[in-house]
C-alpha cells in the first residue's frame, strides 16, 4: 500500500523513519506492505535517502490512484485543511498530528471520511505518542466518561519541573527550554496554555460526541508562576502543574486549562520533564491513566504510523468516531468550587485577611520573610474573586486540585 507524507519537517521525517526502520513490524501488523511513495514539501532534500520521493505539487499525490493513505504533518490550518479535505473527498484516508486543524475542523473532516468510506485519524494530535484517542473511541466505549484531567503540554511540564526541582526562575527556565528546542522563539502557544487548550477541546469533543470549541475554554498559562510559589508548594508537600481538565457538571461540560497545586499522592504529581499524563474517569471503570512522551519526533511519528496501520487494516471501511458538529453547552467557570492558595506581601494584620476570609492557617517559608500565604476553604470562583479583592498585597493565587 502506497502512502504520502505532507511536510518533511520534524514529525514528517519521523514518520518516514518509523516506517523504514520498523518495516517488518509495520507491515506485519498492517497485513500489507507499507511504502512511502511521495513526500510533499516546498524544499528539496539533496542527498537524503528519500530525495527521489519529494514532490512540490499536491495534485501529483491527489491524482495517483496508488496512494491510499496520506500523513498530514504540516501543522497549521492552511493549506493542511484544503489538502486533507481534497484527499478525503477522493477516498484517501488521512492521518494527522495537527491539533490545530483537528480542533478547528475535526467533525467536518470526520464526516467527510465517513461519507467517502475512508478515515480521518488523529491519535498524534493529543499527547504525542501516548495512546489516548483510540482508548476513548474503542476501549472505553462502554463507559460514561465524566472527567478527564491531564498534563497535556511537555514544554510547560519541563519548565515547571525545573522550577520545582532546581529552583529556577521562570525567565531562566524558558531560555533553557528554547535552547533545547522544547519551546519556540515565540513560546506563547505553550506557556499561555493555548496548546493544552486545543488538546482538552479535542478530548472533550470525543467524550461528548459533540463539539467543544477551544475558544470558549477558560485558559491560563504559567507565565505568572514563580520559584517562590514552588517554595510554598514544597512546604505543603505539593507541586504545581499546568492541567487541562474537562468535567461533566449536571449534563453540561466544564473545561479549563490552568496551573494547579496537586498533592504528592496524586498520580499526575509524578509526571515530570517533557512527559505527559492523562487521567480518564469512567462511571464503571473508575480512573485509568495514560502516560508517556507527549511530544518529540519519534513518539509523535509513532502515533501517526499507528493510524496508518489502522487505515490499512480497514481499507474502504470507516472506523467509528463519534464527534458531531453540534456545540456542547459549557458550564460557567464562576460556579466551580475549589480551594485557593494565596500569597500576600506584608503581614496578615495589615492585609484585611480576617475580614475577607475569617480564620485561616498561615503558611510561611524562610526564604520569603516579607510575605505569607494561606489556603482558603473550598469556595466558588465567583465568591473567591469577590473576597480576594478585599485582601491587600496579594502577590499570586493558584487553584488547588484535590
Amino acid at each position: 500500500m502506497k502512502i504520502a507524507v505532507l511536510g518533511y519537517g520534524t514529525v514528517g521525517s519521523g514518520v518516514v523513519e518509523v516506517i523504514n526502520k520498523n518495516q517488518k513490524e509495520v507491515c506485519k501488523k498492517a497485513g500489507v506492505g507499507i511504502e512511502v511513495k511521495y513526500i510533499l514539501d516546498l524544499r528539496d532534500f539533496p542527498g537524503d535517502p528519500m530525495e527521489q520521493c519529494v514532490v512540490h505539487d499536491f495534485d501529483v499525490i491527489l491524482n495517483d490512484p496508488e496512494v491510499k493513505i496520506i500523513c498530514e504533518t504540516m501543522g497549521g490550518v492552511n493549506p493542511a485543511y484544503e489538502y486533507s479535505k481534497k484527499a478525503l473527498l477522493a477516498g484517501k484516508s488521512v492521518c494527522t498530528s495537527n491539533k490545530e486543524l483537528v480542533a478547528n475542523h475535526g467533525p467536518e473532516l470526520i464526516a467527510l471520511a465517513k461519507a467517502n468510506d475512508c478515515n480521518y485519524l488523529f491519535e498524534a494530535s493529543v499527547g504525542g505518542g501516548i495512546p489516548i484517542i483510540r482508548p476513548l473511541n474503542a476501549s472505553l466505549t462502554p463507559e460514561r466518561i465524566d472527567g478527564i484531567t491531564g498534563i497535556l503540554n511537555g514544554t510547560t511540564n519541563y519548565m515547571l519541573t525545573k522550577m520545582d526541582e532546581e529552583g529556577m526562575e521562570y525567565a531562566d527556565v524558558l531560555a533553557e527550554a528554547q535552547a533545547k528546542g522544547y519551546a519556540e522563539k515565540n513560546p506563547a502557544a505553550d506557556v499561555e496554555g493555548y496548546d493544552a487548550c486545543r488538546k482538552i477541546a479535542i478530548l472533550s469533543s470525543l467524550v461528548y460526541g459533540k463539539t467543544v470549541h477551544y475558544e470558549d475554554i477558560y485558559t491560563e498559562g504559567i507565565t505568572k508562576i514563580s520559584k517562590q510559589d514552588f517554595l510554598y508548594a514544597k512546604a505543603m508537600k505539593k507541586s504545581i502543574k499546568l492541567l487541562g481538565m474537562s468535567k461533566d457538571i449536571d449534563g453540561s461540560c466544564f473545561a479549563m486549562v490552568a496551573p494547579f497545586m496537586i498533592r504528592a499522592e496524586h498520580p499526575l504529581y509524578c509526571v515530570k520533564d517533557v512527559f505527559n499524563g492523562v487521567c480518564v474517569h469512567g462511571n464503571m471503570l473508575g480512573t485509568t491513566m495514560y502516560y508517556g512522551r507527549g511530544a518529540g519526533k519519534l513518539p509523535t511519528a509513532s502515533a501517526v504510523v499507528s493510524d496508518v496501520i489502522d487505515c490499512a487494516k480497514h481499507q474502504g471501511k470507516f472506523i467509528f468516531c463519534f464527534w458531531e458538529d453540534e456545540n456542547v453547552k459549557l458550564a460557567s467557570k464562576d460556579e466551580m468550587c475549589w480551594k485557593f492558595f494565596v500569597r500576600v506581601k506584608g503581614n496578615e494584620a495589615d492585609s484585611n485577611l480576617m475580614a475577607a476570609f475569617g480564620e485561616t492557617e498561615i503558611i510561611r517559608v524562610p526564604e520569603c520573610a516579607d510575605e505569607f500565604a494561606f489556603v482558603t476553604d473550598e469556595i466558588s470562583e465567583a465568591e473567591f474573586v469577590k473576597r480576594i479583592a478585599e485582601v491587600k498585597g496579594v502577590v499570586s493565587t493558584i487553584r488547588m486540585y484535590e
